[in-house]
């Protein structure tokens, strides 16, 4: 075949029209095939593109549209046509886990901008780590990225005594719990966190790139080194981007309570 005739990967494979397959399942599954190639990354095309580069009615765009919604695979909205669905991560509870390795276990590259690292005061963190009000914390506080995305906005705060070598570490892609062992000889071995659904003010959904009424998670732990609090956190993370896995077995596993879950340590590191 000449180059005039051949069909790069990229472009839309033509639909068989004498396949037991209907028209609309055939779109689906190569419209599949182009998101997962990253094809639609700038823009995804509208109604009206893809039935005349397919060859095919509205109707059947339509309906080939619906199930990739179902999937989760596309987002439409009326007036603003339709997008690829970012990835989502599934982060299961009940064990002490690192959102630095899973985002980077899930394909993404996971990095940190950080916006204040610092000593402070703060009365009521300190209550929360049975510290006097004006005990010396050290804090922490990072936009967390996937890839180029933001997915959270984390925020730590570490005895001064125990953490006052964090001062020194870089945290743009790493770990604090990495950083902890490390630079201070110790890090969070048990906790208790507590997760709920939230409104974020207007800075933070502009800092986590969310569309106004998109929901996030907030979530609170504090964690504990041979039975002493040594962290306190507070972690905004978008509820469009991040979802959380319980597995249990009989009465085992998980405690539910009413205003939340209680767990092993499942932090965001």
């Amino acid at each position: 075949m000449s180059a005039l005739g051949t069909v790069r990967e990229a472009d839309p494979r033509p639909l068989n029209r004498d396949h037991p397959l209907p028209l609309w399942a055939q779109l689906t599954a190569d419209l599949r095939r182009r998101i997962e190639r990253q094809e639609f990354a700038s823009s995804f095309p509208t109604e009206l593109e893809l039935a005349l580069s397919y060859e095919v009615s509205r109707h059947t765009v339509r309906e080939a549209l619906r199930r990739l919604r179902a999937d989760g695979l596309v987002d439409s909205r009326r007036g603003r046509g339709s997008r690829v669905v970012e990835p989502q991560f599934h982060q299961p509870l009940g064990a002490l886990y690192s959102l630095f390795r899973f985002v980077e276990s899930q394909g993404a590259q996971q990095r940190s901008r950080v916006r204040t690292l610092e000593q402070v005061s703060n009365p009521l963190v300190a209550a929360h780590l049975g510290l006097p009000p004006r005990a010396p914390l050290i804090y922490l506080e990072r936009l967390r990225l996937a890839d180029a995305d933001p997915l959270a906005l984390d925020r730590a705060w570490v005895p001064a005594g125990i953490g006052w070598p964090l001062l020194r570490a870089d945290f743009s892609h790493s770990a604090l719990y990495d950083q902890m062992a490390v630079l201070c000889g110790t890090r969070p071995d048990s906790g208790r966190e507590e997760i709920r659904a939230v409104v974020p003010t207007a800075a933070e959904r502009g800092l986590l790139q969310l569309r106004a009424g998109t929901g996030a998670f907030r979530i609170e732990r504090l964690g504990y080194a041979n039975l002493v609090p040594i962290e306190w956190r507070s972690t905004l993370i978008r509820a469009d981007r991040y979802s959380f896995v319980v597995d249990w077995r009989g009465q085992a596993g998980l405690t539910v309570e009413a205003r939340g879950f209680t767990s092993g340590p499942t932090g965001p590191d």
